[in-house]
């Protein structure tokens, strides 16, 4: 976010380059959304590197993904299944 990325991917119809897309296009372009609409800053931080905050983002991301009967993320889905460009 800091450095622009995901505003060029999105200007560039969610392409990093002229090959590759961008991963979770929907999750970026929620992130960027709401970031215009709030006063945000974003700051790198080392994984699991004893910051109090991560760990307890990583502990709480840990304790979603196993709980049972998660709703299906259908952006991701449709995406895998779509029809891959071939070269």
């Amino acid at each position: 976010m800091t450095n622009g990325w995901a505003k060029r991917w999105q200007a560039n119809g969610w392409k990093r380059n002229k090959t590759d897309k961008a991963l979770n296009p929907d999750l970026w372009q929620q992130l960027l959304d709401l970031s215009d609409q709030h006063a945000v800053t974003f700051a790198w931080v080392r994984g699991h590197a004893g910051t109090v905050e991560n760990e307890r983002c990583d502990q709480l991301s840990r304790q979603a993904a196993g709980k049972p009967d998660l709703p299906v993320d259908t952006a991701y889905e449709a995406n895998i299944r779509a029809p891959q460009n071939k070269k």
